[in-house]
Parts: structure tokens; C-alpha cells; sequence
């Protein structure tokens, strides 16, 4: 790698935007993204030095040339900054989304990265409102915190006209980079970065003698692009800072790392064996409380002190509350109306017969007796047995049971 200070400034500018772009496509449990805590850990690394590690230098390193160079002064205004100069005003927004891809697995590691990276974003939206960048309406627009309005319908629409505004600059300037300033690069760029990149003069075509001369309209297109860009910019900052407010308050808020040994916060020796010996005599020993045994999830006002999974771990269980998402608020008929009824019937829960019909119909009695006087065939004969046993237990049961023998005239 070439010595920086050897480097021009829009070549450097152009390494960082590549590795930076390298490092926004890598997850972040990579190890490529990983920076080691402590410097004998980073010498005991056999890797390549860390990318991000590496972009991070280089953007401290630019960041001190364009001082030194005096690219921007406090006396002038943007019409005063030349158009190949004002895609340095994002160096802020790319120190800022390097930094938040650094891995920290330390919750004190974790809030100084956060408070480096709010600090980053809040240079760069200073700097773009102090060059009116951006109109005064889109700073009233995303200088309204979305997490502190109470009302949900305020808070929705005003979510939806942040989104339309943005929708309208990534439009203008979809219609500017059809136009052409670096058509190829362009085309082929794939994230923030390289839209950066490609507004940076590319190496080799222009010498170091004429590469401030630049042809009238690519110089309106190059400044019209450059200026949406960093509108864009714009939004995302806004959008970031009020992202970080919440891990912040989150952070602070978290309780400490839990030791591995709970007894190590204990001096006194007596007390370390006196717990001892109490937990011994415990079915279940006591744990810091919450859920997971990991400390509460909430304190006394409501307010997150952690991290927290709602749905449940198991995969399928996910995929069937996943599928309900969109689903009606109410259980959904099985069957319609016709095929239970035909259910109900076939269950004998239907009184069929009766009406005008039925009064020509003999009854079950009348039957019996039609069918007993067919003489001289098996079936009369059967069914004239049965209407005998039927009359001889009808003359028994009213013997036993005369009439009014039943009331007692209420006399219990």
C-alpha cells in the first residue's frame, strides 16, 4: 500500500469508500470486522490487519488533510465550495457508519462506540446545516424525533412524509446518474459508498495539473448530484441519531455484566461459606431474577433495562405465528351451513315427520293392531303375540298403579 501522505486526497478518499463498501456487505460476526480489544491481542492476530481498523486510520488521516488544506473555511458559503470539493463534506457520515460496524461484545465497549458514532453523526448534520446544504423545510422535517411524539397518528404520518421525501431525492438522483456523469461506475454502484466513489475523479483520468478543470455542464451535473447525495446523507444521520437515543438509554439503563461466580462479589470469607451452606440446603438455588434468570427485563417504570426475545425459539412455532400475521382477528369457518346440518341430522338431532302429513298416518299402537288381525300368516300371528304381552303389561302396570294412588294430597 502506497505511504498516505503520498496519496491524493480524492485517491485516498477513494481507498476508504472501497474498503468501506468491503466492510458494509460483511456481517458483523465476521471475524474480517472484529477489532481486538487490547493491542497484545491485535499483534497476536496471524490475519491481514483488520479492515475496518485500516479505514478508520485512513479517515482520521484525510479528515486532518482537508484541516490542514483549509478546504472548507467558517467565512465562506456552498456557492463559495468548488463541486470536486464538496463530497468531502460526507466525511463525517462515512466516519460514522464505518464506526457503528465495529464488533464490541462488552456493554461498556458497546456505549463508547455508540457515543463515537452519534458524535460523528451529529458533526456531519452540523456541518451540512451550516452550509445550508439542506432547504429549512427538510430540517424541520427530520429534526422532529419520531420516538418522542405521544400521538400514533402524528407519529405515522409523519414517518410517511420523511419516507417521501427521501423516495423524492433517491429519485432525482436516479434521473441525474442517468444522465451520466461517470456512467459505468454509476451503473455499477451497489451501496452508498460507491456512489460516493463514483463522483471522486477516477485514477487516471485526469492529471494532477487540470484535475480542477472540468467541463460546464459535467461540473452542474457533478454539484446538482453531489448536493442530493448528501440530502440523502442527510436523512439517514437524522435517522441514525435517533436509532442510537434508544440504545443509549438502553445501555445506560443495562445492568452490569453478571461474573461467572456470584460469590466473587463477595470480600468477607464467612459470608462466601454461610451462603454456601445455605444454598446447599436449597432445592433450587436463587437466581439474579427475570425470565432467564439474567436479571429483571424492566424496571419499576416500564422502561427496557435489556435486550429481550418475544417470540419463542422454536422454528416451526415461529413459522406458524409468522403465517398468522396478516390473517383475520377471528377463527375462520371449517364447513358451511348445509354440510353442518347434514352432520347434525346424521347424529339423529332432527325430529323428522309431524305436520298436516302425518295426520293420516297411523300410529304405532293402530299399527300393531292392523298387523295382529292378519290371520293365517307368520307375521300376523307374531305381531298379534306381541300385541297380547303388550296388552297383559299394560292390565299389570295399572294394578299396580291405580289411579290417584300416587298423591299424597301433599302430604309429603
Amino acid at each position: 500500500m502506497a505511504p498516505t501522505m503520498s496519496v491524493s486526497l480524492s485517491a485516498l478518499y477513494s481507498r476508504i469508500l472501497r474498503s468501506a463498501s468491503k466492510a458494509s456487505t460483511l456481517s458483523t460476526i465476521e471475524d474480517e470486522t472484529q477489532v481486538s480489544p487490547s493491542p497484545s491481542e491485535r499483534n497476536q492476530l496471524t490475519r491481514p490487519k483488520d479492515i475496518i481498523t485500516n479505514c478508520l486510520n485512513d479517515l482520521k488521516t484525510i479528515h486532518t488533510r482537508i484541516i490542514d488544506l483549509s478546504i472548507f473555511s467558517p467565512n465562506e458559503t456552498l456557492d463559495d465550495i468548488s463541486s470536486k470539493d464538496l463530497v468531502y463534506l460526507s466525511v463525517p457520515y462515512t466516519f460514522s457508519e464505518v464506526q457503528s460496524r465495529l464488533k464490541t461484545t462488552d456493554r461498556t465497549q458497546r456505549l463508547n462506540n455508540v457515543l463515537q458514532v452519534e458524535t460523528y453523526a451529529q458533526n456531519f448534520i452540523g456541518l451540512l446545516e451550516k452550509y445550508n446544504v439542506v432547504p429549512e423545510e427538510e430540517q424541520k422535517l427530520y429534526g422532529k424525533n419520531a420516538t418522542k411524539v405521544s400521538d400514533f397518528a402524528k407519529k405515522r404520518q409523519l414517518k410517511i412524509d420523511q419516507f417521501k421525501k427521501e423516495k423524492d431525492i433517491k429519485a432525482r438522483l436516479e434521473k441525474l446518474r442517468a444522465q451520466g456523469l461517470n456512467k459505468q461506475s454509476l451503473h455499477e454502484s451497489s451501496t452508498d459508498y460507491d456512489l460516493l466513489a463514483s463522483l471522486l475523479p477516477s485514477p487516471g483520468t485526469l492529471s494532477s495539473q487540470d484535475e480542477t478543470v472540468l467541463d460546464f455542464d459535467t461540473d452542474d451535473i457533478l454539484r446538482e448530484t453531489t448536493l442530493l447525495l448528501l440530502r440523502l446523507f442527510y436523512a439517514r444521520a437524522s435517522s441514525q441519531l435517533q436509532s442510537l437515543e434508544q440504545e443509549l438509554e438502553l445501555l445506560r439503563n443495562a445492568p452490569p455484566s453478571p461474573t461467572n461466580d456470584p460469590n466473587e462479589m463477595i470480600d468477607d470469607p464467612r459470608d462466601k461459606k454461610r451462603i454456601g451452606e445455605d444454598n446447599a440446603w436449597k432445592l433450587d438455588i436463587p437466581v439474579p431474577g427475570g425470565p432467564d434468570g439474567k436479571g429483571p427485563l424492566m424496571d419499576a417504570s416500564g422502561k427496557p433495562l435489556r435486550p429481550f426475545t418475544i417470540l419463542p425459539s422454536d422454528a416451526g412455532e415461529r413459522a406458524r405465528l409468522q403465517a398468522t400475521v396478516f390473517g383475520p382477528g377471528h377463527n375462520l369457518p371449517t364447513m358451511s351451513v348445509d354440510e353442518y346440518l347434514e352432520i347434525e341430522r346424521q347424529r339423529g338431532k332432527f325430529i323428522s315427520g309431524g305436520g298436516p302429513a302425518s295426520e293420516n298416518v297411523p300410529t304405532g299402537s293402530e299399527q300393531l293392531a292392523l298387523d295382529s288381525e292378519m290371520d293365517g300368516t307368520i307375521g300376523g300371528e307374531d305381531q298379534a303375540e306381541h300385541k297380547r304381552q303388550k296388552d297383559e303389561s299394560w292390565a299389570r302396570y295399572t294394578e299396580e298403579n291405580p289411579r290417584g294412588a300416587g298423591n299424597t294430597m301433599n302430604r309429603g
